[in-house]
């Protein structure tokens, strides 16, 4: 019994030296895990101005890929791979004109040169070039003319419409002179006479027509190249007015009246004289 009791006490003492140890343990390792997290200070700002590379993102790319392939590496190819050219073998050659009329030249003296290369059979001496202001150029010329083609459609529509309402105007005038067009032709003007006369009416409102709009364009080209300038700067473009230009359009604008203008005008000069004399 006596040993029970001792062997019972001596396992109670040995589980509390356990716990107690566990215990104390268990403080060390907080008390441990505290001063680590304290003990050690990274400056963040100190590590990044200790590592000053200068050189830029494309660079350091290059620079990258170049370690990461097998090829071997000497100076040369270093130097390839940050962008370097051999003067002596160029992968092309850049010309920059100083006008429209040199690039053409040159562009010609390349073209001739290239067809007699071709013809000789030395095609490993063809020169192969890229006009880049030339295709800029096409694309602005494909557009600008796109625009114009629109414009003269509608230019052309409102001809059209302008010629019709001419020729309703007169022939409303033919109609409401109709008795005076009887008096004139009872007193001897003949039908080529009666057609004159609203011919020349025709006439005049094409002229005057014309010359009014011209005068009002002549007069909008000064605003409209202050316009012009006060968004594009003191770029040299304005807008110039063409007095052969401007002719051509009066000229136009006559002939249409003209046009609109003969069929009352015919209408007017088959008129019966009795007929006419009898319309109040």
């Amino acid at each position: 019994m006596e040993e029970t009791v001792n062997t019972m006490s001596r396992v109670m003492t040995e589980a509390n030296m356990k716990k107690q140890v566990l215990t104390k343990v268990g403080e060390l390792t907080a008390n441990l895990t505290g001063k680590f997290a304290t003990a050690f200070n990274v400056d963040q700002e100190k590590i990044a101005s200790a590592f000053n590379i200068d050189i830029s993102e494309d660079e350091l790319t290059r620079v990258i890929t170049a370690m990461m392939t097998d090829t071997k590496k000497s100076a040369k190819t270093n130097l390839i791979s940050f962008g370097y050219q051999d003067k002596e073998k160029p992968t092309y050659i850049g010309f920059y004109f100083k006008s429209f009329d040199g690039k053409e030249h040159f562009l010609k003296f390349l073209d001739s040169y290239n067809d007699k290369m071709e013809a000789d059979g030395n095609k490993d001496k063809v020169i192969n070039y890229t006009d880049t202001t030339g295709i800029l150029m096409s694309s602005v010329k494909t557009i600008v003319n796109a625009v114009t083609y629109v414009l003269i459609a509608f230019i052309s529509i409102s001809l059209i419409v302008s010629s019709i309402m001419i020729g309703i105007i007169t022939y409303i005038s033919v109609y409401e002179r109709t008795k005076e067009i009887g008096i004139l032709r009872s007193i001897g003007a003949s039908k080529h006479n009666i057609s004159s006369i609203f011919n020349a009416e025709t006439f005049i409102i094409g002229l005057l027509s014309g010359l009014f709009g011209i005068g009002i364009t002549y007069s909008l080209v000064p605003i409209i190249n202050k316009i012009l300038h006060h968004f594009i700067g003191n770029i040299p473009l304005n807008v110039v007015f063409y007095f052969n230009n401007a002719a051509i359009l009066v000229i136009l604008s006559v002939i249409l009246t003209l046009i609109g203008g003969i069929i009352p005008s015919r209408a007017a000069a088959k008129r019966d004289p009795v007929i006419a004399l009898r319309t109040e």
